[in-house]
């Protein structure tokens, strides 16, 4: 059989254009807040200060409301010449254990100043030897010092293999994305446990007798740098705070190297006009420090950037000298450079002495000796709860209150998805027209088809609409971090989502067909393989002009993800907040009574599932096995 072939999309170039028009969004979404910024007086500052709490709050979820007991223990302690350290457990939430060392000092007078130690992104979390220096440094000059492993890293791996004993996707990172994608679907947000970890650290320092509370700040380096700036903007018992190698502009980090790790994305954080220097604003007129490096992968432009305007900011409270900066050429790491400019920040604010402190050398400890688990471990030693199950239970209480056992209707879909009415085409679309076909052909919009089922399909009789889902491809290379997970992670931030835009497409494409005069606009049908199958399933909902729909490899539903201990190759479907509205089978029964076939769907690790398992979730829709080398044609026989 012979085809006409047409190209139908207006602008060549998928990736590009997915990528030029988050780039517009973003780019007028910094120029607003540059715009807003730039008249910052006394008064406006301290309006923009709630208003960022606020809205920082409401994207990661807000804070548990409710303080359970702390339950400290001491596990075990050790002297050095100058302090000591004790190994600690405590409960930030009831049965999910923080790791720490306190280190006391024995220089000076009780109640001495304290710091809350967040590590980076080591695997060793606060026994990494470089961290060691900064606490020991600090204990040796009277701090006391809690060093904390946040969770994911040191004592704290959640996502440990039983038989291995290594963390499956990988200690620090990867641990927090896996853990970070299932968050955002409850509504939730990784950085959520990290804050009020955090809070609750200085919560157990309150009481401890050696420690004045008037004098506790928190500093960090990398994911630590983060959780700083976190706790800068969030805590109001904080005294002064140091954030190193985190601080920069997403006007610089946008494109290269773009999103970081899932803590450091918060949806709709650009549309709501906040920037990394925001962080800052909201502590002052308090004490807070930029430590930075040159070649950093955070750019330093964009770090440069960020002290300009934390520095007006502040002065406007008459607290120019209280906006620190230092920067050192080097790479990405709490330096030695870096250190040192810590300790001479905060000696200045918390014990009164403009000291130009050199690091002495430091014996580090083995890192067992610092233990306060058993066996090295949490998960091994005393069990409790992870990021993972403590979502899961929120998504279960979530997922049973969602609009969708009320009632569900459009507005609801296309708001939570994020659709936009109008938008560029996205994909490119290729419609393959049989020749020798009297009258109007039935269609079929194929979404990543293999080749060899698009031959198949070709041979059916219909005109066939095909189209790779592409993915931006933008930062990839220098960034660490998937395309896929770029993309989504660019979308959240300016309240957009991957599916939305994808579905976006498919409605345009749908009304495209329809008005074809070679289409028979009563027989449009969609098939969609993998994650682009959920883009389908809102379009087939949204849009009556679909008659049946056709998903292969599917995932069962993002409950499901949330419930699972482990899942990949799933960032683009995610839509923050959505089980609060509705799941993947509550759309397919609004389908109903129009045909759905579901073929081999998978669970979140993309294995496929039993077909009774995919029934219970699915009644309505006919299930079927595809089993290894089968054609499409003898699968998807009689759709």
């Amino acid at each position: 059989m012979r085809y006409i072939v047409f190209l139908i999309t207006l602008r060549l170039g998928a990736q590009p254009e997915v990528d030029r028009y988050l780039n517009d969004l973003a780019a007028r979404a910094m120029a607003r807040r540059t715009s807003e910024i730039s008249t910052l007086t006394r008064d406006s500052l301290t309006q923009r200060q709630a208003a960022i709490r606020q809205k920082i709050l409401a994207s990661i979820g807000g804070l548990p409301t409710t303080k359970a007991p702390l339950n400290p223990r001491i596990t075990g302690t050790f002297k050095r010449q100058g302090y000591r350290v004790e190994n600690v457990i405590f409960e930030s939430l009831p049965k999910f254990y923080v790791t720490a060392n306190l280190y006391l000092p024995d220089s000076g007078s009780a109640p001495h100043p304290a710091l809350i130690g967040v590590a980076g992104h080591s695997a060793n979390g606060k026994a990494s030897a470089t961290y060691q220096h900064v606490w020991i440094t600090l204990a040796k000059r009277g701090f006391v010092v809690l060093a904390i492993d946040p969770m994911g890293q040191g004592e704290r791996s959640e996502m440990l293999d039983d038989a291995t004993g290594l963390s499956r996707p990988g200690i620090g990172t990867a641990e927090h994305t896996t853990s970070g994608l299932q968050c955002l679907l409850a509504g939730n947000h990784i950085a959520r446990y990290e804050i009020y970890d955090g809070m609750r650290s200085l919560d157990y320092l309150l009481t401890r007798k050696e420690v004045d509370p008037a004098r506790i700040a928190v500093a960090g380096n990398s994911g630590g740098g983060t959780q700083s700036a976190y706790l800068a903007a969030l805590e109001p018992r904080l005294a002064a705070a140091v954030s190193s190698c985190y601080m920069t502009s997403w006007h610089q980090l946008w494109t290269k190297p773009g999103p970081q790790d899932a803590e450091q994305v918060f949806p709709n954080f650009l549309r709501d006009g906040l920037d990394f220097a925001d962080f800052a604003f909201s502590f002052a007129p308090r004490p807070f420090l930029m430590t930075t490096a040159i070649q950093d992968f955070f750019p330093i432009d964009g770090a440069r950037a960020a002290y300009q305007e934390i520095r007006s900011a502040y002065t406007t409270q008459d607290a120019a000298a209280k906006a620190g900066y230092f920067e050192y050429d080097d790479t990405h790491g709490w330096s030695k450079p870096r250190r040192e400019a810590a300790y001479r920040w905060l000696e200045k604010w918390l014990l009164g002495r403009d000291a130009a402190p050199q690091e002495d050398p430091v014996e580090t400890e083995p890192e067992q000796l610092l233990y306060a688990t058993a066996t090295g471990q949490l998960r091994t030693s005393m069990g409790g709860e992870t990021t993972q199950s403590l979502n899961a239970k929120d998504a279960l209480a979530i997922h049973a209150r969602r609009t969708a056992t009320r009632s569900l209707d459009r507005s609801t879909v296309i708001n939570r998805a994020a659709i936009p009415a109008a938008a560029p085409a996205f994909h490119n679309f290729t419609l393959h027209l049989p020749r020798n076909t009297s009258g109007k052909a039935p269609a079929i919009i194929a979404l990543n088809a293999t080749k060899e089922d698009l031959a198949d399909l070709h041979a059916s009789g219909s005109a066939i609409l095909s189209a790779q889902f592409a993915i931006s491809t933008v930062g990839r290379s220098e960034s660490g971090y998937t395309s896929p997970y770029q993309m989504a992670s660019r979308a959240f931030v300016l309240g957009q989502t991957v599916v939305g835009l994808q579905t976006a497409d498919l409605l345009r494409v749908i009304a495209e067909l329809k008005a074809n005069p070679a289409i028979d606009a009563s027989r449009i049908r969609i098939y969609a393989r993998g994650n682009s199958a959920v883009a389908a399933l809102h379009a087939a909902y949204l849009s009556s002009d679909v008659q049946s729909l056709a998903t292969e490899a599917m995932p069962l539903s993002w409950f499901a993800i949330t419930q699972a201990r482990m899942h990949r190759g799933l960032p683009e479907i995610i839509i923050p907040g959505v089980l609060k509205d509705y799941d993947l089978p509550d759309l397919a029964r609004a389908i109903a009574p129009r045909k759905l076939l579901m073929v081999d769907t998978r669970d979140p690790m993309g294995i496929p599932l039993l077909m009774s398992k995919v029934k219970a979730e699915y009644p309505r829709a006919e299930v079927r096995y595809r089993p290894e080398g089968w054609r499409f044609s003898k699968v998807y026989q009689g759709w």
